[in-house]
C-alpha cells in the first residue's frame, strides 16, 4: 500500500488538505472552488464526525487524494504516536467505517506526480514530517529535487503558506477542516500553473454544527472548541 503512485493531468490546480472528516467544511470549500482540477493533500478522516459522509463526497466528486497520517492509522489501527485525543478520534472512526471506506482509504497513493508534486507530509517523509513556512531554503530546495516538478504541494500542518525558490513554487493550502494558524475559516490554495501564481483563500463554515456534533458523537470537547479558536 505505502509505495504506489497515482498519476493524473491537471491544467490549473485547486489544492485542499486536511479535511479530517469535516463535512460542513468541506461542502462550503467545495461551493467557493474554482472550475479547476482538485488535489487533496492528505487526512480525509480523523477529529471531526463526519468520516462517512466526507469520503462519499470525494468519491462523488472524484477528487483525487494522498495519503494522510491520520488516514494511514486508521486502516491500520496504529495508533503509537498519536496523542490521546487523535488517538481517541482514530478509534472512534474506525467504529464508523465499514469495509467499503476502509479500502478507499487503503486505496490512497502516497504521493501524486504530474505537472505538480502532491505529498501529505514531505518528499522525504511522506506521512510524518510537518513543513513550516520558516523551514530553511536549503532543505526546500533538496524537496524540490526529490520531487522534480515546479509545484511543490505539501499540507499536514494545517498552516497555509506558499513560498517561490528559483523558479518554482512550494505550497500549503492549509486546512479545510481543522485550521491550525489562528484564523477558524476553512482554508484552500488556487494555483496558476502558467505563471505560479497561488491564491489562498479562505471559506467561512457552520463550526457550531460541527461541535454539536463532536460533542454528540462521543468525541473529545477540545475538538470542538479548538475549531472557534482555529487552533
Amino acid at each position: 500500500m505505502l509505495s504506489r503512485v497515482k498519476s493524473i493531468t491537471v491544467a490549473k490546480l485547486n489544492l485542499i488538505a486536511d479535511i479530517h472528516a469535516n463535512l460542513p467544511a468541506l461542502e462550503a470549500v467545495l461551493d467557493e472552488l474554482p472550475r479547476a482540477k482538485t488535489i487533496h493533500l492528505g487526512d480525509v478522516v480523523g477529529y471531526n464526525p463526519y468520516p462517512r459522509e466526507v469520503i462519499e463526497l470525494l468519491r462523488e466528486k472524484r477528487i483525487a487524494s494522498v495519503l494522510g497520517n491520520h488516514d494511514h492509522a486508521v486502516v491500520t489501527g496504529d495508533t503509537s504516536w498519536f496523542n490521546p485525543v487523535a488517538a481517541r478520534a482514530i478509534e472512534w472512526t474506525r467504529e464508523q467505517l465499514g469495509d467499503e471506506e476502509l479500502a478507499y482509504l487503503a486505496s490512497l497513493p502516497l504521493e501524486i506526480k504530474n505537472e505538480v508534486y502532491a505529498v501529505h507530509g514531505s518528499p522525504r517523509r511522506k506521512l510524518e514530517e510537518y513543513v513550516y513556512p520558516d523551514y530553511p531554503e536549503e532543505v526546500l530546495s533538496a524537496f524540490l529535487k526529490l520531487a522534480s516538478r515546479a509545484v511543490l504541494a505539501m499540507g499536514h500542518t494545517h498552516i497555509p503558506f506558499s513560498r517561490k525558490l528559483r523558479g518554482t513554487l512550494i505550497v500549503n493550502p492549509g486546512s479545510v477542516g481543522q485550521p491550525r494558524d489562528g484564523d477558524a475559516r476553512a482554508s484552500f490554495a488556487c494555483i496558476d500553473l502558467a505563471t505560479l501564481e497561488v491564491e489562498i483563500v479562505r471559506v467561512e463554515y457552520d463550526i457550531s454544527r460541527v461541535a454539536k456534533d463532536i460533542l454528540r458523537a462521543g468525541l473529545p470537547a477540545i475538538l470542538a472548541q479548538r475549531l472557534y479558536e482555529g487552533y
